[in-house]
């Protein structure tokens, strides 16, 4: 059993070359996890004398750091966000290969949404999956930045933007993985189809709003 682009280990290594390996690729996803729990809304906020956890809507993500420290901050903080997942992701795989990538990616994400650094609370996860998706799928980052930002002038709303961004993503990981998309792989549309879940549930309370703010504006 050898992962994709990790060296084969020799045959008269056997179980010791397999046990290596699940203790690199381990390594990764425990780094890759640490990495993404250092939020870089909460760091700023405090630097400047805020507290987003009860500031705003208490999420320490981009959107609420922008809404609480000026705009600037917000794309600032939202920037981090990317490069936080999209660095570790391209640095795995150049070094390790795709499905390492692919583990250090959702690590990065998880880390970000549940961070043990925050008691386990953390951003919802969008500007952090755009990297890592970027470093793997660069394609369907596009369209998922046009979706946002088309989305975003239109709205005037970012979390609804954010879900219909990761409903497409949902689709073109989900056409890659039946191979309807002439893009990416089995693995990688996999992958993205997972990350898509894992933020839409992330946007599920601004979800029950919404439905909520319809229900209501359509009773008589």
């Amino acid at each position: 059993m050898v992962l994709d682009g990790l060296p084969a280990a020799p045959l008269e290594t056997g179980a010791a070359g397999l046990l290596g390996t699940v203790l690199q690729l381990a390594l990764v996803v425990v780094g890759a996890f640490l990495l993404g729990s250092v939020n870089p809304a909460s760091i700023i906020a405090k630097v400047l004398g805020k507290d987003l956890a009860h500031s705003g809507s208490g999420n320490p993500g981009a959107t609420n750091a922008g809404r609480v420290l000026g705009v600037r901050w917000g794309v600032f903080v939202g920037l981090l966000d990317v490069l936080k997942g999209y660095l570790p992701v391209v640095v795995v795989q150049q070094a390790m290969g795709t499905v390492p990538a692919l583990c250090a990616g959702l690590a990065v994400v998880l880390g970000h949404i549940w961070s043990p650094f925050l008691k386990g609370q953390g951003g919802k996860g969008v500007a952090t999956s755009l990297g890592a998706i970027l470093a793997v799928e660069p394609w369907f980052a596009l369209v998922m930045l046009v979706v946002f930002a088309l989305l975003v002038w239109r709205m005037r709303w970012v979390a609804g933007a954010s879900v219909c961004a990761c409903l497409v993503l949902l689709l073109l990981g989900a056409g890659s993985w039946l191979g309807w998309v002439p893009a990416g792989t089995r693995d990688t549309g996999a992958w993205c189809v997972v990350l898509a879940l894992i933020v839409i549930y992330r946007h599920r309370r601004n979800i029950e709003l919404w439905i909520s703010a319809r229900r209501d504006s359509s009773t008589p």
